[in-house]
């Protein structure tokens, strides 16, 4: 089943389809995330734009080592949801289709070379209200059910 988050479309704007994979990374006692500074501040899950020619899963990885300097490990998919959003770091107003995944820490590579993002570490317990997505803390709840954490 796909879920929608977030506020309806504007009715009459256009909103490109963009394609992202985002993952619940746990991490010991809570999970990895990325702080992005701008354009404005929020906690994310790590993960972004599927670029032509990747599969969602390179896309992931790719993303999640420019976000967070970390390597994931054993991906599984948990789910997908539509977000319709202003996407400021493009001018484009986007109907974002999330395809998440439930993975483990790998090791750290180096630091996040993606601008104004920063890895942080979250309890599950602070994740779960302190994530800015709607999308993100569901399937972050979904992923706590799946390993009983």
């Amino acid at each position: 089943m796909n879920r929608r988050f977030g506020s309806w479309p504007e009715p009459g704007r256009y909103y490109r389809p963009r394609a992202g994979a985002y993952a619940v990374i746990a991490a010991g006692d809570g999970i990895l995330a990325t702080f992005q500074q701008s354009p404005f501040a929020e906690l994310q899950l790590p993960g972004g734009g599927i670029d032509p020619g990747e599969s969602p899963l390179q896309a992931l990885h790719r993303e999640v080592l420019e976000e967070t300097g970390f390597r994931l490990t054993a991906p599984r998919r948990l789910g997908m949801f539509h977000r319709y959003t202003y996407m400021p770091d493009y001018d484009i107003y986007a109907q974002k289709q999330c395809h998440l995944y439930l993975a483990q820490i790998g090791t750290k590579q180096a630091d996040p070379t993606e601008p104004d993002h920063s890895a942080v570490f979250l309890t599950w317990d602070v994740a779960e209200t302190a994530l800015g997505v709607a999308g993100d803390r569901h399937f972050l709840k979904r992923a706590r059910r799946l390993l009983r954490v």
